[in-house]
């Protein structure tokens, strides 16, 4: 298999955000970590961060041109906001009088809500690449103030709203499943459901939504891109795995003995560790995919639009 690769010189580009300009973001590990910026010509800059070091993992643009990242940090998390000039404040970096752990993802929905995944309590993070494990949880921040809506989560990872019929759908990595809530008017989450469950190799990270009601699953391990449809359903549209790697992985996941290096091993050609899904292009049927590993993001056409975010036609800080 080709690739083709959309920008260069990325660092960790493990968030992808696409705008209707044909700008895309992405987070950026690069020196003090922040956001690169890929326009649509290719050519990509960064907006990095003037303060403290933070590792981006992922991130979501707000209305007034701001980003939002979810700071995975070795021992600290919380979500920052970082501006078009490098200034980084923190936004929610602890909750109940408790710092946030390192947290993994923030989603802002088409009613500027915010969404926000925490993985794990558990330090280092590998402890948790377990089955037997449901610490993570998802925080909402709206008028209200933040509040954790959802706990027990097996390694919560990306999650999306569908705001019209009132669901968020999140990926449970080491759960390995996809699980969908019922959205109150409150904002809290109830009704939790399993829509689908992954298997060997499978270890589901990001999640996107397209116009006929599918979720678009990247895999990390196996370099997959499933399609789940609303029936709970799977189709791979796209692999690229070693089958030696995935098998030692599997085996150590099962043996409850996984290690980051063990991800790490399988960063090492091709997708390399596939952890998002960004749709973009005039009919919104082009896909670019985020990884832990590549320095661009991987193209690739898909059968299906998907749905527009809701920083799609906002104004842009750069």
């Amino acid at each position: 298999m080709v690739l083709e690769f959309f920008g260069s010189t990325l660092c960790r580009p493990e968030c992808v955000l696409a705008h209707e300009s044909g700008t895309v973001f992405c987070s950026d590990s690069t020196a003090s970590g922040g956001v690169a910026v890929i326009r649509p010509d290719g050519i990509t800059s960064r907006i990095l961060s003037t303060g403290r070091s933070i590792i981006p993992n992922g991130i979501a643009l707000l209305a007034d041109g701001s980003f939002l990242i979810a700071h995975l940090g070795l021992e600290d998390g919380g979500i920052y906001r970082l501006w078009a000039d490098g200034t980084l404040e923190p936004f929610l970096v602890e909750l109940g009088g408790r710092p946030l752990a390192p947290s993994n993802f923030v989603h802002r929905d088409a009613l500027d809500r915010l969404w926000i995944c925490v993985s794990t309590e558990l330090r280092p993070r590998h402890l948790a690449y377990r089955s037997d494990l449901a610490d993570g949880v998802i925080i909402l921040v709206d008028k209200a103030g933040p509040r954790i809506v959802a706990e027990g989560l097996g390694y919560t990872n990306e999650c999306v709203v569908d705001v019209e019929k009132g669901r968020l759908f999140v990926n449970e990595t080491f759960g390995r499943r996809l699980t969908g809530f019922t959205i109150r008017p409150d904002g809290s989450l109830t009704d939790r459901t399993v829509v689908t469950t992954f298997g060997t190799g499978d270890f589901p990270d990001g999640l996107s939504l397209d116009v006929d009601d599918g979720l678009w699953v990247t895999s990390v391990v196996s370099n997959r891109l499933i399609r789940v449809d609303p029936q709970g359903r799977q189709e791979t549209f796209l692999e690229q795995s070693d089958p030696v790697d995935v098998a030692r992985v599997e085996d150590a996941f099962l043996a409850g003995r996984m290690h980051k290096d063990d991800l790490a091993s399988t960063m090492e050609k091709g997708l390399r560790n596939l952890s998002s899904l960004a749709f973009c292009g005039p009919e919104m049927r082009m896909g670019l995919l985020g990884s832990l590993g590549n320095e661009g993001l991987v193209k690739v056409q898909l059968p299906v639009a998907g749905r527009k975010p809701a920083h799609w036609s906002q104004s842009l800080p750069v």
